[in-house]
């Protein structure tokens, strides 16, 4: 997950959105959120996505972006589709709660 939040980070498109972000705390609670969503033993003890993007005014560009740096991360490391599938499938669901305009 390092590399993927690195990959934000530097993405010009989005990376306004995690200026004033605690970095290792928000890798620990993705980790733990992806972990959690794909039926690991993780418990992801953080906000629900609604409450923690409100008022962010993420769109569905940003969103996209955002999973488009997901997706090149995965691909750099060679994910399987299934599995890739499986991530981006998760990530969908959240959509809904994630962006607001």
């Amino acid at each position: 997950m390092a590399r993927a939040v690195a990959r934000v980070a530097a993405d010009r498109r989005i990376n306004r959105f995690f200026a004033n972000t605690d970095v290792p705390s928000f890798k620990a609670k993705l980790v733990d959120q992806i972990c959690e969503a794909s039926g690991g033993p993780c418990k992801y003890t953080g906000k629900d996505m609604k409450t923690t993007h409100a008022g962010m005014g993420v769109t569905d560009a940003d969103f996209d972006a955002l999973v488009g740096d997901l997706v090149a991360t995965l691909d750099k490391f060679k994910v399987p589709e299934k599995e890739k599938g499986e991530l981006l499938g998760v990530l969908g669901t959240m959509r809904k709660d994630i962006v607001t305009r």
